[in-house]
């Protein structure tokens, strides 16, 4: 079973965003990923050649030059949405709503809580260039990704255990959810996600949303909207792939 080509869809801002138009904005976060890390970007080609070319070059960092290199970023991203976070325990909400023309909501489900738990950084990282860590360290998934438009890589732990800090009320109508709580250098909530699935007709209707802390700004939370649409085709494509 295969994703058919073009065939998954998002829904941004109330608008219905084609698969390619997803891989455009792709192709160019890659050249900014590569900006990030002061890297030459994979040379221009087909998208799925590059997604490759880029993971290779994270690859050839290192996990532990890749932290070196963005530590300024993400100690500065960790002061802020910590103040953030604690100006109020309301959030800005960044969701999205992909429609995907095959499998079933548990099958990915559980396709990706093994990638996750497993920690597969190939299979997390490959999914969005702005991914530049994610791996299980101490039973929590280390996070370090630039969110959205930020200016900052952002560097934060989730907790999928734990999750009643989450604002976003579970809709009855999905039976599969994804939620994590992100935390920051203290150990409390700044954030969290709760992805909400089910299946449909035609395959699986998934509903992505991200928690920021209030005062973030709506130019990052709209970003990241464009975020979710990539990582998460991308994951639904690997995970439906034969």
């Amino acid at each position: 079973m295969t994703v058919p080509e073009r065939g998954i869809v998002a829904t941004i801002d109330n608008r219905a965003v084609s698969r390619s138009e997803v891989l455009v904005w792709e192709d160019r976060r890659i050249d900014a990923a590569a900006r990030k890390l002061g890297v030459s970007a994979p040379a221009q080609g087909p998208i799925a050649e590059r997604r490759v070319a880029w993971l290779h070059a994270k690859r050839e960092m290192g996990d532990d030059r890749i932290l070196e290199k963005l530590s300024r970023d993400i100690a500065i991203a960790d002061a802020l949405a910590r103040a953030q976070a604690g100006v109020s325990r309301r959030r800005r909400i960044s969701s999205i709503d992909l429609l995907v023309p095959c499998g079933t909501a548990r099958q990915f489900a559980d396709w990706f809580n093994h990638i996750t738990f497993s920690s597969d950084q190939d299979a997390m990282e490959s999914a969005c260039p702005d991914h530049f860590v994610l791996r299980i360290v101490d039973g929590k998934q280390q996070v370090v990704e630039t969110n959205g438009g930020s200016p900052l890589t952002a560097g934060f732990d989730i907790d999928y255990d734990d999750v009643s800090s989450i604002v976003t009320p579970v809709d009855p109508m999905f039976d599969v959810r994804l939620d994590g709580v992100a935390l920051g250098t203290t150990g409390k909530p700044i954030g969290g996600v709760r992805h909400q699935f089910r299946d449909t007709d035609a395959g699986v209707h998934a509903r992505l949303t991200v928690e920021f802390p209030l005062p973030m700004l709506p130019t990052i939370v709209h970003g990241h909207r464009w975020h979710l649409a990539c990582e998460f085709s991308n994951w639904f494509e690997a995970a439906f792939a034969v």
